[in-house]
């Protein structure tokens, strides 16, 4: 007896998925600037404003993502990973030189290159895993972005917390982890990640939606496992070791979906010979033949009637309706994909703020070490993606809710958690990186989906870089500018030659201006969660139909 994994097995669609999850547990990298920020500024001896300008190259990286969108729709998923994970060796590998001093620090145009160069690796291995995946499992896009945009987030937490626990914090080996674990995961991801059939009976989503609350199970534990070492303390040696040892550990667990799948596939290859012929018939042999025998026929009546010197007349066809498939000119030429633009960047560009200026902000308030911050900032943006998606999926088939509607929620409670930053009182720094992570979180997963149920599958790659391009233009105005500009106004000059603010005035007016950016952004949210309910009322009545016909066929 001889077992043949085929193609269109679950055991490979599952096994790609894991590798996927694995991908995006190490393409957060662009989240983790505030790790070894300081170290660049004291050695570069830059200004506030030349540092954030770094980090902004950083995030400009992602405006050339539109190439990995072109390239999508053009080259298998395997090309445009190791695309993906050689450019971040390249771009994270010149930093570590640079930081661990292996060479002379090169200079600030050619050091924005290579951030440029780390930050567009990302979306090289996003893209490919992202539209692979929501292709792979259309009926469940929800669940999928949430799952898959946790595990981002969780990925500054994982590099953080097992550098620290590893290497001590060290910016420079944390440096080498970012330059050389990636292209590892995605060597890995080449062997399995693929595009397949998705999933055609109401059977088959029964057991993907099973199969995706036990990743959610998983990656739950993961992220509570992270937060306890983050809030425990200092840790000796030993325990740290065997931190890292369980987190591996963890991330493995998943690999036990597509083994079951690889033992189901097994039995029923011994006990069922005929089985995968049979699996692969999803439509009646007649109907395959009648239709082409019955539409000759027709065809040569309609040949006959033809007038020979028949006036052909271009029509153009019709602009099409929303949640149909759309082309890129006729996306950004509808006035919902500007109110989706416009809000992901209130959302995105402030968060992005925060979090490249997490490091100056905790110093500004007297914390020595910032990477708690970081990492609860990842951590909660983890619970924020994996939450939003399965619950926005919920409520799509118990009431239509639209999916903007919850970008909304997260938009206004995200103001709050500025003003609290504002305020400065005790304990706000810590309140305000749990509310900014998780509301940042939700705003990435959320919006992931909607711009495929608006816009369709087909173009989905580019329609998805295309939207991402508010992250370096985010980074630019609330990064690069306001808050550059603000904190070297108040900062002062200090003996190394850099320039420095101490105090709860340094970020005040930062904080409040993106406040007010947050209620814009709730204002086009609402409008949009409006302006689509008939989409979604429609997305509820498909998924609610399917109910009747998988009752009736079992």
């Amino acid at each position: 007896m001889r077992f043949h994994l085929s193609p269109a097995s679950s055991t490979r669609k599952w096994l790609g998925f894991v590798t996927a999850v694995w991908v995006q547990s190490i393409s957060g990298n662009n989240y983790t600037f505030s790790n070894y920020s300081d170290a660049l500024k004291s050695l570069m001896a830059l200004t506030q404003l030349e540092l954030n300008n770094l980090s902004v190259a950083k995030d400009v990286g992602k405006a050339f993502g539109l190439l990995a969108g072109l390239a999508s729709d053009r080259l298998p998923t395997p090309v445009i990973l190791l695309i993906g994970s050689v450019e971040g060796l390249v771009g994270y590998g010149v930093q570590w030189l640079v930081v661990s001093r292996k060479i002379q620090p090169l200079s600030y145009w050619q050091m924005c290159i290579f951030l440029c160069m780390g930050g567009n690796s990302t979306t090289w291995m996003n893209t490919a895993i992202l539209v692979t995946c929501i292709r792979n499992f259309r009926k469940n896009r929800g669940p999928v972005s949430g799952i898959l945009k946790g595990y981002v987030g969780l990925s500054t937490a994982i590099f953080t917390d097992l550098c620290a626990a590893l290497f001590a914090s060290n910016p420079a080996t944390f440096l080498l982890l970012l330059a050389v674990v990636p292209l590892v995961i995605c060597l890995t991801a080449v062997l399995f990640l693929r595009e397949v059939q998705p999933s055609s009976t109401a059977m088959d989503e029964k057991e993907e939606s099973t199969f995706f609350n036990i990743f959610n199970i998983v990656a739950v534990v993961i992220a509570v496992y992270l937060l306890i070492f983050d809030v425990t303390g200092s840790h000796g040696r030993i325990l740290s070791q065997a931190f890292a040892a369980v987190l591996l550990f963890l991330l493995a667990c998943p690999l036990c979906i597509p083994l079951y799948c690889m033992l189901q596939d097994f039995n029923r290859s011994g006990s069922k010979p005929n089985s995968d012929i049979e699996g692969l018939i999803t439509e009646p042999l007649l109907g395959q033949n009648s239709e082409p025998e019955m539409a000759a026929p027709a065809a040569e009546a309609e040949e006959k009637m033809e007038p020979e010197n028949e006036l052909v007349v271009e029509v153009k066809p019709p602009r099409p309706s929303m949640g149909e498939d759309h082309t890129i000119i006729e996306t950004i030429r509808t006035f919902d994909f500007w109110i989706l633009f416009t809000s992901f960047l209130c959302g995105v560009g402030t968060g992005l703020a925060v979090m490249n200026n997490m490091g100056q902000i905790g110093l500004a308030l007297g914390y020595l070490d910032v990477s708690i911050f970081v990492s609860l900032t990842s951590i909660w943006g983890f619970f924020g993606r994996i939450l939003s998606g399965s619950v926005s999926e919920y409520f799509i088939k118990k009431a239509g809710t639209p999916r903007p509607f919850w970008n909304a929620a997260s938009q206004i409670l995200m103001a709050v958690g500025y003003i609290l930053m504002a305020l400065a009182l005790p304990g706000s720094l810590y309140v305000g990186s749990i509310v900014v992570g998780i509301c940042y979180g939700v705003r990435l997963a959320v919006t992931v989906p909607i711009a495929s149920e608006l816009f369709g599958l087909k173009y989905y790659g580019l329609i998805y870089n295309i939207l991402i391009l508010n992250l370096p233009l985010g980074s630019f105005l609330f990064s690069g500018l306001l808050a550059g500009l603000l904190y070297d106004a108040q900062a002062t000059w200090t003996a190394g030659g850099g320039k420095t603010c101490i105090g709860s005035h340094c970020y005040r007016m930062v904080f409040m201006v993106m406040a007010f950016a947050c209620v814009i952004g709730f204002s086009l949210d609402i409008l949009l969660a409006i302006r689509t309910k008939k989409v979604y009322a429609k997305i509820r009545s498909s998924k609610r139909s399917k109910k009747p016909a998988a009752s009736s066929g079992s």
